[in-house]
């Protein structure tokens, strides 16, 4: 198989250099609409090429790859999470799976500090104030927000993303406490002066501000459900950029609009793109349009990692951003 000859489908619109680039160096097809395809359209996108660069937005399951036939040998995720493919399904045919894991952890960490901070500090309200007209002037008990410096920040995860929130908070004064599977390297671990927590319940019970950066799996589905939400204390918020189905959104929007939490800022939804209609109507929840890695930087060095993944492939290497079924 070689660069030449090889057919690459593009399922979503790239950024114009990206697509430039594919376009250089393999036969490829893109969606210059921008819509994402049918289930239908993906197959028949599938059967008629070497490789596949799919986004977030194509699911990709077992059936899919029952149906994608036989010339299909890689897909070439274009996002960091594999959580719409199913990696076993692809391994069992033979197929290859990749991502782009370390070009969005800056970017994402900025988005999760600016959440940190705003939903505290109460800033999309301020905001509305001004649009809707009710600023009078300034008051001494009007629009109090809480302060962010010395609280705690529990992080839910604390790879490579998780690693650059905890830069940035401790730069605001906010002590990092974190719940991973296993403690991660001692030397970071004391660079970022990280305090491990093995039991998540303890650490949940404890926290100020909770922070969701690990990746949707089975294992993590609900992870924060309405049991552990409800061991967070009346006065902490939660903060999510990585991905929707890991809080139950019902529990959280019930929480919120009681009165048991002061606040969320999310960046993703359990069935985007559709918020809970509660979390929608509450003041003290901000919702972003899941734009955390939304920069032009991260996108085309998306692409590009898209690129070097499938070139590694075609010169019969493996690629190096390879997902390994179980590890993720």
């Amino acid at each position: 198989m070689t660069q030449a000859r090889l057919k690459v489908a593009v399922t979503r619109k790239l950024p114009d250099p990206v697509e430039a680039r594919m376009a250089e160096l393999f036969d490829a097809t893109f969606n210059f609409s921008d819509e994402p395809l049918s289930p239908a359209a993906l197959i028949e996108a599938a059967r008629g090429c070497d490789v596949l660069a799919p986004t977030l937005g194509d699911r990709l399951d077992a059936a899919f790859f029952d149906a994608a036939g036989d010339r299909l040998r890689l897909v070439a995720n274009f996002g960091a999470g594999v959580d719409h493919i199913d990696v076993a399904a692809a391994g069992a045919r033979g197929i290859t799976v990749t991502n782009t894991p370390s070009v969005l952890a800056e970017d994402a960490a900025d988005m999760a500090m600016a959440l940190i901070l705003a939903v505290p500090r109460r800033l999309v309200e301020g905001v509305k104030a001004l649009e809707e007209g009710r600023f009078q002037g300034w008051s001494p008990t009007w629009m109090l927000g809480r302060r962010v410096r010395g609280k705690k920040l529990g992080i839910i995860g604390l790879g490579r993303v998780g690693q650059a929130i905890a830069r940035r908070a401790r730069a605001f004064g906010l002590s990092i406490h974190y719940h991973n599977r296993a403690p991660i390297n001692p030397h970071v671990e004391e660079e970022l002066e990280a305090t491990y927590w093995e039991s998540l319940d303890q650490m949940l019970a404890r926290m100020d501000i909770v922070s969701v950066n690990c990746p949707h799996t089975p294992a993590t589905y609900h992870l924060l459900s309405r049991r552990r939400l409800e061991l967070l204390q009346p006065h902490a918020y939660v903060v999510n950029v990585s991905r929707g189905e890991i809080i139950d959104e019902a529990a959280l929007s019930d929480m919120i609009a009681d009165g048991r939490l002061a606040g969320a800022g999310l960046d993703v939804f359990e069935r985007e793109p559709q918020p809970n209609p509660k979390l929608m109507a509450a003041p003290n929840v901000v919702l972003l349009p899941h734009m955390a890695s939304a920069t032009v930087e991260s996108r085309i060095e998306m692409g590009e990692r898209v690129i070097i993944n499938i070139r590694m492939f075609a010169d019969g290497h493996k690629p190096p951003d390879r997902v390994i079924p179980g590890l993720d």
